[in-house]
């Protein structure tokens, strides 16, 4: 920078700053786009409705209707790790009250539950 000239040196010496500080906000921005990703990739993997529809299924199948266990179970257990992946088990026992625990497992998400009849 010797051969030019002081107005000239200031000119080269912000445009190094600026091109600095863009570089720096963008790191930034994308690392911060980087872990947005990752928190609703986390969120999308909960399998809500999946539970829900299961459970759902399993509560009316063995409660309300009262169909043979076995085959309902072994209906269960296939189309859910057909379709979804996931291992799923439930167990009941009729009692005073009925009790169902649920068991769904799909690699990522594991969900217990013992429900009781009212």
């Amino acid at each position: 920078m010797a051969g030019l000239n002081e107005d000239a040196q200031w000119i080269v010496l912000m445009g190094f700053i600026v091109s600095f500080s863009l570089f720096f906000l963008a790191i930034v921005l994308n690392q911060s786009m980087v872990v947005g990703q990752t928190t609703a990739e986390s969120v999308l993997d909960f399998p809500k409705n999946d539970i829900q529809n299961l459970r759902a299924e399993i509560i009316n199948s063995v409660y309300y209707e009262q169909v043979d266990d076995s085959i309902i179970n072994n209906d269960i257990v296939s189309i859910a790790l057909a379709r979804k992946g996931a291992i799923v088990s439930y167990s009941n026992y009729t009692g005073n009250y009925t009790y169902i625990n649920i068991h769904y497992n799909n690699g990522v998400t594991v969900y217990n539950e013992t429900w009781a009849s009212p």
